[in-house]
């Protein structure tokens, strides 16, 4: 279930990072969104790998992870692209 978990919270995490980052994305909502799913989907690997939790289902900690990778990237993203 753990790359199922990522992708439905990475959406749903995606769309919380945009409503946290106020402004206009470089690529709109849609690109948002999918970088919300990918960024999920990083955090849960980057946590699993240092031992700081997994994404095991829909539960409050595992939305954690998938909201700060999401964030995260993000973040990232409007770094590189200059918004």
């Amino acid at each position: 279930m753990g790359i199922i978990s990522w992708i439905v919270f990475g959406l749903i995490a995606g769309i919380l990072a945009k409503l946290l980052m106020p402004g206009k994305d470089p690529g709109g909502m849609i690109i948002t969104i999918l970088i919300g799913i990918f960024g999920a989907m990083v955090g849960g690997f980057i946590s699993t790998y240092f031992g700081y939790g997994e994404v095991t289902g829909f539960n409050l900690p595992s939305f954690g992870i998938a909201v700060g990778g999401a964030f995260l990237l993000l973040f990232g993203y409007r770094l590189i692209k200059g918004s």
